[in-house]
This record gives C-alpha cells, structure tokens and sequence, in this order.
C-alpha cells in the first residue's frame, strides 16, 4: 500500500528565500497556464504542454521539467474540478464543462519528481530552485525514519509551506501484510460524549476532548463575532490547531484499537456510516456536536493502520444498534431513554449504552464472517 509521508526541511535564510522565490514563480505560472486554458478550453495535458510550453519558459524562466510538472498540475487541477462538478449536478445542456478559470494561490503546493528531487540517505534532500539545486537536510522523527527505511520513495512529491515552514509530502510503498484468520471479534462504536467505544468494554476520549471541543468552539464564535482582520487572522491560526489536535487524538485512538484487535487476534467490526449526515436529523442546538468529529477521518486511519498490521475489517449495518438488546434482541426506542444508558424492557439488560451497541456491531460482525469462533 502507499502512505504519505510529511517531512520537515531545515533550511538556512538563504535558500528559505530561493525556495519560496521558486514556489511563488511556479504558481504564477500555474495561474498563467490555467488563464490560458481557460480561454482555448484546452484541458488536455499533452496539447495543453504544446501550446504553452515555450512562453512559460520564457516569461517565468522555469527549467523544462518545472515547466512540464507546472502544465501537469493545471490539467490535473481543471480534470479534479470537473469530477466534482459531475458528481454535485447534472450538467444542462449547452452549458460548458469549465465555467471560471482556475487560479493558484502564490504558496500553493508545488510538484517535484525524480529529474527534481533526490535524495541523499535520509539526511539530505537535492531540490532544484530557479537558482540551481540546493542541498537540504531534513528533519525525520524516528517513526517516519521506520516507515522510509530502505523503503522505495514512488512518483512525484509535493513542497507545502506552512506557517513559514517548508515540508515534504513523500509518497511511500509499504507491503501489505496477509490478514490472519481471526478468531473473534470487536465491535467499535462511534459516538458524540465518547468517540469510540469497544465491545470489550473500554471507552476512548471522552470528557477530556469534550472540554477541549467546547473551549474551541467558545473560542471561535468570539473570534467571528468580532469580524476583524485579526480575528480572522486568528480563526485561521485556530482551524489549523484543531485540525492538528483532531488528527493526533484520531491517530492515537486508531493505533490502540488496531493494537488491540491484533493482540486478541480478533477482526474490527466498524459501522457503514457512509452517508449518515444526510440521513440523520438533529435538534439544532446538537448540530455543533453530531457534525463536530471527523469520524471518516478516524475510520480512514484504522483502515490503513489495519491493512499495514494485517488486522482484517468489516463494516456493518448501522440500523437499531444502540437500541437493540445484545441478550435477548429486542428493539424499542424506549431502550434508550437516555444517551448514556441503555436497559431492555423485556429483560431489563442495563449496561451504558455506547458499549452496547459495540456488542450489537460485534454480533452481526460475527453473522457477517460465520468462520469466526465465538458466540456472545
């Protein structure tokens, strides 16, 4: 399987400058080649580079495969927009594919390949700017150094510049380890006061990242109550903060389930929440909370993290797991009366509610994959 990497580049003054010099150029140029598209709507990579290459050389004085990664990325960028715009409506007819230009903002990420970038070890990086190439040590952490040891580095990178910092976004080939055959299962469920709790009984971030959430949230209606410049310099700064503190605590959460599936050598059991958003209808004073949490972002993470550790999968149907009765099977809503506890009225089963609906994801995981051992 294939897994990015983001690698930080330490850089002195002097080539900080030559690089970002080079990225505001390379975008410009993005921007200039996509104008140009725009108006000969001439969206194909290949006749696009024909037309456009000469001028662009000469009016940004980009090296040849800058050039050719510069036309890549606008052909790419206008064949992206045009997928979506597929998927969101059904064209009219007579009306054009591309509707307005696509422009590139002048830090925007920029492309680099094998005629661009090497690598010397996992110390340096040879990266070509418009003054040459420059010799860059990188800063790995001891997992990604894991992760890239000996490891084959596939197609084209991207340069990203963030608060000031420039990183490398590196494409990494792992191999896939062969599922085992499990012999039980755990359920895992996804949830608002705890987002994830197992079948086994165990619970993972609950008030502590609620706290955290809320403050967020005050935080941010102050700052867009306030409306100013610096306000929203700040909501800026804050979005990327908790952007990083969603994908940690997801991380962290992803890693335990994976660790523990494969300790118990059990499959994971998730819910099919593909389209839950749409289905589901709130109060609107809990719309923050149900839409707050990047569950596919969590659900993403222990995918790859189980296909990597070799821990099988399976999602199952959502429907009546919080309130169907893991002893007897009985679904009412009155089994649920409150969010954080469940008891059956036909056998009077008690047990907090996200923990059973895991034991109802980790049945039917069970039914779903019958060559699995145990019954509840």
């Amino acid at each position: 399987m294939l897994i990015t990497t983001k690698i930080k580049l330490i850089l002195e003054q002097e080539h900080h400058e030559k690089l970002l010099e080079t990225m505001k150029r390379y975008n410009a140029a993005c921007t200039f080649i996509s104008q140009f598209a725009f108006e000969q709507s001439e969206y194909n990579r290949i006749k696009l580079q024909k037309l456009v290459y000469y001028d662009v050389r000469d009016k940004f004085q980009l090296s040849s495969q800058m050039t050719i990664l510069a036309v890549r990325k606008v052909a790419d960028a206008y064949r992206a927009d045009k997928a979506k715009k597929k998927k969101e409506y059904k064209k009219p007819k007579g009306k054009k594919n591309v509707e307005k230009t696509i422009s590139f903002r002048e830090t925007g990420a920029m492309s680099y390949d094998a005629r661009t970038l090497s690598f010397t070890g996992l110390e340096l990086a040879s990266i070509l700017t418009l003054d040459g190439r420059i010799k860059v040590p990188m800063g790995i952490s001891p997992y990604h150094q894991g992760v890239m040891q000996g490891r084959n580095i596939r197609g084209q990178a991207d340069l990203v510049w963030h608060d000031g910092v420039f990183y490398l976004l590196l494409v990494v080939e792992l191999p896939d380890n062969e599922p085992y055959e499990p012999i039980d299962a755990i359920g895992v469920d996804l949830g608002i006061k705890n987002i994830a709790a197992d079948s086994m009984g165990e619970s993972h971030s609950g008030d502590t990242v609620n706290a955290v959430r809320y403050r967020n949230a005050k935080l941010r209606a102050k700052l867009q109550a306030k409306g100013t410049k610096s306000a929203k310099r700040l909501l800026a700064r804050r979005r990327r903060k908790e952007a990083r503190f969603s994908r940690d605590v997801n991380h962290c959460i992803s890693k335990h389930m994976v660790e523990k599936a494969k300790r118990h050598r059990s499959l994971l059991a998730l819910e099919d929440l593909t389209g839950i958003r749409e289905r589901i209808t709130v109060r609107k004073a809990q719309r923050r909370n149900q839409h707050a949490w990047a569950f596919a972002q969590l659900r993403s993470y222990i995918e790859y993290k189980s296909l990597i550790a070799g821990v099988p999968v399976v999602l199952v149907d959502p429907r009546n797991t919080s309130r169907e009765c893991p002893q007897c099977g009985h679904i009412a809503k009155e089994n649920r009366k409150t969010r954080d506890w469940f008891r059956c009225q036909a056998c009077e089963y008690a047990a907090p509610a996200d923990n059973v609906a895991a034991l109802n994801i980790r049945s039917r995981a069970l039914v779903s994959v019958p060559n699995v051992g145990v019954a509840i």
